[in-house]
């Protein structure tokens, strides 16, 4: 069976999240095997290295992701902050009014 790819299995994510609303025996497949409930969404299956835990977050206790965190980040170089920075410089047209 192919694997899946990073849009494939976003897309996965989100059947099994609406899914899960509606179809109880469904979402405690899904608490209790993320991987599973996945297959019953897709024909392709995950990376081996691959594994999503879905959570119960109805009851008093809230469970709240935290985002991946941040490698490698350090200080722009001149070069790139040229890339990325906007604005204009003086005596030029910017956004219609002459400077």
């Amino acid at each position: 069976m192919p694997m899946m790819t990073k849009p494939e299995i976003q897309s996965a994510v989100r059947e099994v999240l609406k899914r899960s609303i509606v179809d109880p025996e469904f979402r405690k497949l899904a608490i209790q095997d993320g991987r599973r409930a996945i297959s019953k969404v897709s024909t392709k299956t995950l990376p081996p290295d691959l594994d999503f835990r879905f959570m119960d977050n109805s009851g008093k206790v809230k469970t709240v992701t935290l985002p991946d965190p941040v490698t490698g980040a350090g200080e722009l170089s001149d070069a790139e902050l040229e890339q990325v920075a906007g604005g204009c410089e003086i005596n030029s047209q910017c956004g219609g009014t002459l400077l």
